[in-house]
């Protein structure tokens, strides 16, 4: 299994399948109390699991599956901060996750539980490294926008730190530029503490110092690939509100650059013949080898019947068997895919229409 999979992924994945799965997913939006809202919320869903067991299976596994999910919703932790939860229950595996990102409430009985909105959560959780520098002082903070949390420096933060005797110094001139020299080394300094916590931190950058530092701090940077953006202006007093909503067109373009660049990998791998375009040939790839990434809009469905083989599968349409009914060929794509030791990559709606909405990157 990708091993770069959160543990909460690869719980999840690994849970033996076994039927029946119940999926639920729910957003964490209260008008007036959460818990009030949740409950209620949460004991509609419970009945339309109920009856959607009775449907099809007997009353003995219907009372054991419903005993675990009451179970796991008393556990709930209505004091969490998270935008959603992601509730897993069958006979063998439960299980609730607090995602940071909102998702459509959904209630699914199925041979596997739904993990795309979990992966996509986990893709999804934003954490950056904001590096603020001024002429005198660096300060380097790890945020979500929900919190800010100041990462201890190995070296000294503070200019003066850095300052030699200049000895004779005969006329302005020598002033400034053993000014300037005492900057450039503290700028060098701290772009040296940016490379150790990227070491233990290896998330998006963005630098935050007037326009003069932030011109020296690019020139002389050897971490640019992951510095994402440079703000000017003195933001030391900002508000975590403050900060997020002017870092906010910062982020969007660079998320908009990386739907560029997942375009430039898909371009390559279709020059060398090394790319499935379309559910029905991405089914087919990842169902025969290994596939080492696939992209998908964020959005993209496909519900799906088995075709003449297990390589195959056709457009849903009435009247169907529901022994060959596949609810989301998509999910079950990304499940087979992190299994076999590749990655998914999320785009936005629309960004893959040249490709069906879906690609599938092989090793080559």
């Amino acid at each position: 299994m990708n091993t770069n999979l959160s543990p909460e992924i690869k719980e999840v994945i690994a849970a033996l399948h076994y039927r029946p799965a119940v999926s639920i997913l729910m957003p964490l939006e209260a008008k007036i109390s959460l818990k009030t809202e949740l409950n209620h919320a949460l004991k509609i869903a419970s009945d339309k699991v109920e009856r959607a067991l009775l449907n099809d299976f007997p009353n003995e596994i219907c009372e054991q599956i419903m005993q675990r999910l009451a179970e796991l919703i008393k556990e709930i932790d209505f004091d969490t901060t998270k935008k959603s939860i992601a509730i897993y229950v069958s006979l063998v595996f439960q299980k609730v996750y607090y995602l940071d990102v909102p998702v459509e409430e959904k209630i699914i009985v199925d041979e596997s539980f739904e993990i795309r909105d979990l992966i996509y959560s986990k893709k999804q959780q934003h954490s950056f490294l904001l590096l603020f520098l001024s002429g005198k002082q660096s300060r380097m903070f790890l945020t979500d926008f929900k919190t800010l949390t100041r990462l201890k420096a190995n070296i000294p933060e503070d200019l003066t730190e850095y300052e030699e005797s200049p000895g004779e110094i005969v006329n302005f001139s020598d002033m400034t530029n053993y000014k300037q020299t005492m900057v450039d080394n503290f700028l060098l300094q701290m772009d040296k503490e940016l490379h150790t916590v990227l070491h233990d931190h290896p998330l998006p950058v963005i630098v935050l110092g007037n326009e003069k530092i932030l011109g020296h701090f690019k020139k002389s940077s050897e971490n640019v690939k992951s510095i994402i953006a440079y703000v000017d202006g003195s933001y030391d007093n900002a508000t975590i509100p403050q900060l997020k909503e002017l870092l906010q067109p910062y982020l969007d373009a660079w998320e908009t650059d990386n739907d560029k660049e997942v375009l430039n990998q898909l371009d390559a791998a279709a020059g060398k013949n090394q790319l499935a375009i379309g559910i029905k040939e991405v089914w087919k790839e990842a169902m025969n080898q290994p596939g080492k990434l696939l992209v998908v809009e964020k959005n993209f469905k496909y519900p799906a019947q088995r075709g003449s083989s297990p390589e195959a599968i056709e457009e849903l349409v009435e009247p169907y068997n529901q022994f060959s009914y596949i609810r989301d060929a998509v999910d079950d794509v990304i499940e087979k895919i992190l299994l076999n030791g590749g990655d998914v990559e999320f785009t936005a709606p629309e960004v893959l229409k040249e490709y069906s909405h879906i690609a599938l990157i092989k090793y080559f």
